[in-house]
């Protein structure tokens, strides 16, 4: 693929500094995957990665593809350091200041719009932010159908304007087993045990969760992989408190090693989330081979697909009725592992990474 006539050695910029966040988030793992794949698949393209300070002097410590070039924030198009590109890319919902530049910014959710899922400040900010990079942007990205609906429905954006293209799943390696052995005594985790893979917050829908391993995890560990957010005390207050207590792990944020351990050893990962722009972990656990059991709601039933079992988030009973029925039967938890293996391929940062680069060649030859 080319940028069309005169454009081919006009670089891309990309706000890439959510590629080096620490601890990384969906959107880092996102920023990263994407950004390396485009490099890779289109190496006589130019890219500059456009990053604040912080994450500037963090970025020396990894090697950039050959057709890559770093270059501080404040050289954002238009600015003299920089030079003229041919599209600029924001890949976390923001923009740089305006400019005759072509714009495209990938949009992950709108939670923050749509639930109490952070602080007022928060949501007036986000909100401001999400509605003035839809209007100044020539194109969006949205990680998922249902992020794109609300891109329409909340900042009235034209369903022209918008490209649905999905994550991609990265490839976790499969440890040893005395790796996994001694990761799991390290943790003080015993198999059986259920897992949960992301943020503990209120949006995760933990509180819940926990009620219904109460319920019906009877036996068995509860593994809450994952950093603290919005709500977490409560929530912590809450598992203190649960008769299941002493059956409940808190590992914290796991790197790649120890999720990929995680995955691989869990009976199941039960993800009843309130409100998802995509859900990584769905895909990850897919991959990992372990039976799924997620919401609804939000974009997850789209990512799933009919290769989990869907529940109600808000239904505590129904959760604990699901949890139940895969602990339960060794078939169900076969049936859902290879129907979530064949789903997992439909998710690759190379698909993600044409389907983005699609998109700007539709906008520069428009």
């Amino acid at each position: 693929m080319s940028l069309g006539p005169g454009r081919s050695a006009r670089a891309i910029g990309i706000d890439a500094g959510n590629c080096f966040d620490r601890p990384p988030t969906g959107v880092a793992v996102y920023a990263r995957n994407l950004t390396t794949e485009l490099a890779r698949s289109h190496p006589d393209q130019p890219f500059v990665w456009h990053l604040r300070s912080n994450r500037y002097l963090r970025s020396f410590r990894s090697r950039l593809p050959r057709n890559v070039t770093r270059r501080l924030g404040e050289g954002f198009p238009g600015h003299p350091a920089v030079g003229r590109v041919a599209l600029f890319h924001g890949l976390n919902q923001r923009l740089p200041p305006p400019s005759d530049t072509l714009m495209v910014a990938t949009f992950h959710d709108l939670f923050a719009m749509t639930g109490d899922y952070s602080t007022r400040g928060f949501r007036e900010r986000f909100a401001k932010l999400a509605v003035e990079t839809a209007r100044r942007a020539n194109h969006i990205v949205a990680i998922s159908e249902h992020t794109a609906r609300l891109v329409e429905e909340l900042l009235g954006c034209p369903r022209a304007k918008v490209t649905v293209v999905h994550h991609g799943v990265e490839a976790l390696d499969a440890p040893a087993q005395t790796e996994t052995r001694s990761t799991l005594e390290d943790l003080n985790i015993t198999p059986p045990f259920v897992l949960h893979m992301g943020t503990i917050q209120a949006r995760k829908n933990v509180g819940r969760l926990v009620e219904a391993f109460e319920a019906a995890g009877a036996g068995r560990q509860l593994v809450l992989a994952g950093s603290i957010g919005y709500g977490g005390p409560d929530i912590l207050s809450r598992i203190e408190r649960s008769p299941a207590r002493s059956r409940i792990r808190l590992p914290g944020h796991v790197g790649d090693k120890v999720r990929s351990c995680l995955y691989r050893s869990a009976e199941c990962l039960l993800f009843p989330s309130l409100d998802e722009g995509f859900g990584l972990p769905v895909v990850e656990a897919m991959a990992s081979g372990l039976p799924v059991i997620t919401s609804d709601a939000s974009a997850l039933p789209e990512v799933a697909g009919d290769a989990a079992l869907l529940v109600d988030p808000l239904d505590v009973d129904a959760i604990a009725d699901s949890l139940g029925r895969v602990l339960a039967s060794a078939a169900l938890r076969a049936q859902l592992t290879a129907k979530g293996l064949k789903r997992a391929k439909a998710f690759t940062w190379r698909r993600c990474a044409d389907e983005t680069w699609a998109a700007y060649q539709r906008l520069l030859e428009a």
